[in-house]
């Protein structure tokens, strides 16, 4: 089996994006791979956490993950700082990736955006961390989203650099998964990706949020006062009838044409109650195990700490390697 290595950040309440675009594709993952799953802590920090908030963020990540299926006993899940093996990785890589290439990082700058020069260092080197997630495991397979290839391609330019500069074939090739995901924009603004960071609430469905408030917030969400098209093609200038039929599409394993042909020429009104109960009886369960996971962190900790070992086990004799072959005494 393939071993595969996907990291999500702990930075707030994951939402239906993060459901539909990352967590789902995971548990299905599972079935067919060697999977290592982390929290990407390291990463959370290249913005300022509040150091109370990331301990509790990275709880709820870790409830809201087992409550959708990751399975820690088959597989691998633990937080990324419990494993010093990244980190050492990532500064052998900061000095083998060259700056050209981390200038070229398109994330980068729409992230810093005009204040580049006020953001912190970490924030610019950290695709070299994320080379370093990946290949401390050697995994081979990384799934990952269209915004996030370029950062492969940066892994495997550092793999064969690593290689060429000393000599070897230790690192191996990172090939990158893209599972079908539904594009998942926001319910306040149908051109803008959902996310955490939005501060309204309104903007998104958490995974932790019960019916009536799945159903307040798609009761909400904006729309235009036209009915919806019969075709596909009538969505093409409606940004926000186009996300929620997307996101009728997804949840129900649909294609988003047989959902015009059940709705196609009705009100808003009816769909969006419709919409309201597909996505309650998918976030629902998760939502209930959720809340009676974070009931019992100790149990939470456990699965961290016993994933941590796990993880470290693998990582521990290939970054000593990788260590050796720098020249570093051990």
């Amino acid at each position: 089996m393939k071993r595969v290595f996907s990291g999500i950040q702990p930075s707030g309440i994951p939402h239906l994006g993060n459901y539909l675009g990352a967590i789902r594709n995971w548990v299905t993952l599972q079935e067919e791979h060697e999977c290592i799953f982390c929290l990407v802590d390291l990463h959370a920090i290249t913005v300022w956490q509040d150091p109370k908030e990331l301990q509790e963020h990275t709880l709820q990540q870790t409830a809201v993950l087992l409550a959708a299926g990751i399975d820690p006993q088959r597989h691998i899940l633990f937080n990324q700082s419990a494993v010093s093996a990244h980190a050492r990785l990532a500064w052998i890589f900061n000095c083998v990736s060259r700056l050209g290439w981390l200038n070229r990082m398109t994330q980068f700058k729409d992230k810093a955006g005009k204040n580049r020069e006020n953001h912190s260092a970490g924030l610019y080197v950290y695709p070299n961390l994320m080379a370093a997630d990946i290949l401390t495991y050697k995994a081979t397979l990384v799934p990952v989203g269209d915004d996030q290839k370029q950062h492969i391609e940066l892994a495997n330019d550092i793999a064969q650099k690593f290689n060429h500069d000393y000599g070897t074939d230790f690192f191996p090739q990172i090939e990158p998964f893209t599972p079908p995901a539904a594009r998942v924009m926001s319910l306040r603004d149908g051109t803008k990706k959902m996310s955490k960071s939005d501060p309204s609430e309104q903007s998104r469905i958490d995974l932790t949020d019960d019916a009536d408030t799945i159903a307040q917030k798609v009761r909400r969400a904006k729309t235009d006062s036209d009915p919806l098209p019969s075709e596909t093609e009538g969505l093409a200038e409606r940004p926000e009838a186009r996300n929620l039929v997307g996101l009728y599409a997804a949840v129900s394993s649909t294609p988003p044409e047989q959902v015009l042909a059940e709705f196609g020429g009705q009100g808003f009104g009816t769909f969006k109650s419709a919409l309201a109960d597909r996505l309650s009886t998918t976030i629902g369960p998760i939502a209930d195990e959720t809340r009676r996971l974070l009931d019992d962190r100790s149990h939470l900790l456990s699965v961290l700490r016993n994933g941590a070992d796990r993880a470290r086990a693998i990582a521990e004799p290939i970054v000593t390697e990788a260590e050796q072959l720098v020249g570093f005494l051990r």
